[in-house]
């Protein structure tokens, strides 16, 4: 005969992975909006091409800069949160979200070196007395900036954070399948979005880029409210189970 038996008390295990999991949520959060105020803040210098002749908006600039040494954090913590969890389905799939996670990283601090150089650029005119010299400076920088959003957030982030992670989760069965399908496609979307720009067939920042970037967004706010309010899907599923006893 059998018995209806409650779950079993949350193991030490578990609970070390539910504080992981809630720190994965939370930086995913921060990644979230940290990547959005830097964005905005950096408005001045990106769209306005005369940026090193005016005024400036420096202290909202480096506001942005702030904003993204945060992001760069955030990031890396993710990946260090789910690697430990990750590497029991495959270690070396979990190791390349890691290394991918870097490599963003790389490309955003890449690009927080040419807004800050920009922002040199104008409070030191002085020395630099050609105008235009200056303005084709801060142009060729904002250039590069561009450039590593498109290949840094955008293209690695579409292939790590998008497609190997939501394999990951998927395989493991750490969030519902579904999501993790949407997390596969949106990445991969972001990942040729790229590719799309690099070869001219639309702008950085067109209608085609911004719906291809819409589920990669819906994406890392899910998993941020996910692992932050309800832990590793695979943590708790085992709720009532029969279970043997002898009358």
């Amino acid at each position: 005969m059998t018995t209806l038996t409650t779950a079993a008390a949350p193991t030490a295990s578990d609970r070390v992975d539910r504080r992981r999991s809630l720190t994965a949520g939370v930086l995913f959060l921060v990644t979230f909006v940290s990547a959005i105020a830097g964005v905005l803040l950096y408005a001045p210098v990106l769209d306005d091409a005369h940026y090193v002749l005016g005024a400036g908006e420096d202290t909202r600039v480096l506001l942005g800069v702030l904003c993204e040494a945060v992001l760069i954090a955030a990031k890396l913590g993710t990946a260090l949160a789910l690697f430990p969890v990750l590497r029991r389905r495959a270690e070396g799939l979990a190791l390349g979200y890691v290394v991918a996670r870097v490599m963003e990283c790389v490309f955003i601090a890449v690009g927080m070196l040419c807004v800050l150089t920009v922002v040199s650029l104008r409070q030191h005119a002085a020395a630099i007395g050609d105008a235009d010299a200056r303005v084709a400076s801060a142009q060729t920088l904002v250039a590069l900036r561009n450039w590593t959003f498109l290949l840094g957030p955008g293209f690695v982030a579409g292939l790590g954070n998008g497609v190997l992670l939501g394999w990951l989760l998927l395989r493991s069965g750490l969030v519902p399948r579904p999501v993790a399908l949407v997390g596969m496609a949106g990445g991969a979307l972001v990942a040729l979005s790229g590719i799309g720009v690099v070869f001219g067939l639309w702008s950085q920042g067109s209608p085609v880029s911004a719906v291809a970037t819409l589920p990669e967004i819906v994406w890392e706010a899910f998993l941020g409210v996910y692992f932050a309010f309800a832990g590793f899907r695979a943590h708790r599923r085992g709720a009532a189970r029969p279970q043997p006893s002898a009358e």
